[in-house]
Parts: C-alpha cells; sequence; structure tokens
C-alpha cells in the first residue's frame, strides 16, 4: 500500500512514519512536509517530498504523482508564527484541505484520514458537559485554529455527501501530550502559580501522543471510516491540575482577567487578548465512548495518566 502523509515533518507525523516503517515495512509511505527532509536516518520505504499544502497545484501534481490508496493529512498550523497573516493561515488549514479533497477524488484515492480538533466544537458556554461527536461544530471567531477546524469539518461533511465512495476517517483530538510537547497549554503549567477564572472548573482531556499515532494506524489497517473524539478517560480541572503540580491555584474574576489583556496585548506585553477568557472557560470535553465501543481502541491512559506521564517526561 502506498501512503502519502502531509505535515510528516510535524510531532505527529514524525512518529506515525517511524510506526507505520517498521511495522508495515512493504509500505511505501510518502512523507510530505513544507520542511525539507533528507533520506538519511529515514527508512527505506520512506519517500520524503517537498509539498506546500497551500499551493493548490504543487498537492494535485503530488498526489497524481505518486497515487496514494490512502492520505494521512495532518497538515495544520496550531501556533502560527509572527507575522504570518490571516490569508497564509486560511490558505494553509482550510485551503490546503481542500486541495487534498480534490487530488483525493482526482486519484481515486481509498481512504482520508483527517486530524481536525476538538477546538472545532468551540468554545461556549453552551457546550454540553461532556461533548459527544453529534455535538454542533461551531469552532470560534476570534480562534483562527478552532474557526478553520470548523470550517474544514464542513468541506469534509459536502464530500462525504457528494462523494461516499471515499472513505473519511476524521479524528478530533483533546489536548495532545507527550515527551516533547511544548504549546500554549503546557506554558500555562510552567508558571509559578495555576491562573484560573472564577466560577469556572476548566475541565481538560488530555491524548497521549502515541495513542494518536497508534489509531491513525489502526484506521489505516482497517480501512477505517467516521468520526471520533480523541481523549483518554476522564479530566482534569485545573484546580486538580495545581494540586497534581503542587502549585497554588489562584482563580481570578473575569472580568479583571479581560481587562488586564485588553490593555497589555496592544502593547505587546501579552501574546493573548481577552478572547482567552472563553478557551479557558468553555473547554470542550470529549466523551470518548465512541472511540472505544465503535472504533475498538482504547486509550493506554487516562486523561490524568497522560498528565502524570507528561510531568515524568519533563523533569526527566
Amino acid at each position: 500500500m502506498r501512503v502519502l502523509i502531509t505535515g510528516a515533518a510535524g510531532f505527529i507525523g514524525q512518529q506515525l512514519l517511524n510506526e507505520l516503517a517498521v511495522q508495515h515495512p512493504k509500505w511505501t509511505l510518502i512523507a510530505a512536509d513544507i520542511r525539507p527532509q533528507t533520506k538519511q536516518g529515514l527508512k527505506m520505504n520512506v519517500e520524503p517530498v517537498l509539498l506546500d499544502i497551500s499551493q493548490h497545484k504543487q498537492v494535485l501534481e503530488c498526489v497524481a504523482a505518486w497515487k496514494p490508496e490512502a492520505i494521512v493529512h495532518l497538515a495544520s498550523v496550531v501556533t502560527p508564527p509572527r507575522g504570518m497573516s490571516d490569508a497564509q493561515l486560511h490558505a494553509i488549514d482550510v485551503g490546503g484541505t481542500r486541495s487534498i479533497v480534490e487530488a483525493a477524488l482526482a486519484n481515486n484515492v481509498q481512504q482520508l484520514i483527517v486530524t481536525s480538533s476538538g477546538a472545532a466544537y468551540g468554545y461556549f458556554p453552551e457546550n454540553a458537559e461532556w461533548i459527544d461527536e453529534n455535538d454542533p461544530l461551531r469552532g470560534h471567531d476570534h480562534f483562527a485554529y478552532a474557526k478553520h477546524k470548523r470550517e474544514v469539518e464542513e468541506l469534509l461533511a459536502v464530500t462525504r455527501r457528494k462523494h461516499p465512495a471515499l472513505k473519511q476517517l476524521v479524528l478530533r483530538p483533546g489536548t495532545i501530550l507527550g515527551k516533547r510537547v511544548n504549546n500554549q497549554i503546557t506554558d500555562m503549567f510552567k508558571k509559578r502559580a495555576v491562573l484560573g477564572i472564577k466560577g469556572s472548573d476548566s475541565r481538560f482531556v488530555f491524548i497521549w501522543d502515541q495513542d494518536v499515532v497508534a489509531i491513525i494506524r489502526q484506521g489505516l489497517e482497517s480501512s477505517a471510516q467516521g468520526i471520533f473524539n480523541l481523549a483518554g478517560d476522564g479530566a482534569l480541572s485545573l484546580s486538580e491540575i495545581a494540586g497534581i503540580l503542587g502549585k497554588p491555584y489562584r482563580p481570578l474574576p473575569a472580568g479583571l482577567i479581560s481587562g488586564a489583556l485588553r490593555v497589555l496585548k496592544p502593547l505587546g506585553l501579552s501574546q493573548y487578548g481577552p478572547e482567552q477568557l472563553d478557551f479557558l472557560r468553555y473547554r470542550p470535553v470529549l466523551n470518548n465512548r465512541r472511540l472505544k465501543e465503535e472504533f475498538g481502541y482504547q486509550p493506554r491512559y487516562t486523561s490524568r495518566e497522560a498528565f502524570m506521564a507528561f510531568l515524568e517526561a519533563s523533569n526527566g
């Protein structure tokens, strides 16, 4: 089998490449990324390809040249680099996915696996206590990542209706933790105190990176289709996280935080604006029942165990 992986030089992409290369030595793995890769250090069945996912023509030519049976679309921008415009961001996240879908349909690709995100549900007070895959996808107008994931899912939904022969496996991970993770959420846990918002539990669900890789591998091996939340069992509130860290938990009034961020961001003293309140207050807490019962995968770590493993790796 030939499998094209976009974002192959990324955090999950590298692990997935290694896993598939070892477990399926007869597969040809096309490792596509905008970051240059060399054959050095790669397994014999891995072919590195330079690909800018935002360039429609490049994507069509790449898929036409390799004719993969399956595409794993991981390429996305979680934390935009300074200076990246909204248009560039949209061209990568949404335009790139549109190009992948069109190329897949034009070249008789049998299966498309896309990593969406729990962020696609958005950050709203009316979010269900435990969000199911049938709950509405609302994204968030002030968070490009969440907004783009919602747009991507709308595109995929239209494709499923018009082209049911293309098997889609859509994965919506919660916060991914691993031994080498560093992002805006893990940054919160490195401060002297854990800051929260009064009146909000701010519950987090975590999924271990190797679980994500194993789920994608299982999806490829079984030609699976469907939509699944990716999360370990249970959730952790910010106060529970503070307790595990042995740090004080300081819930502040929402108005105080909003006012401070409204002043600090324009001055360049904070990377976050007032919209960060919604991000913390109204976390999408993902129900993983379908992942276990319908997809048939039991995450090796609960949310708490994933957090503990992350801490152990960080302190090691």
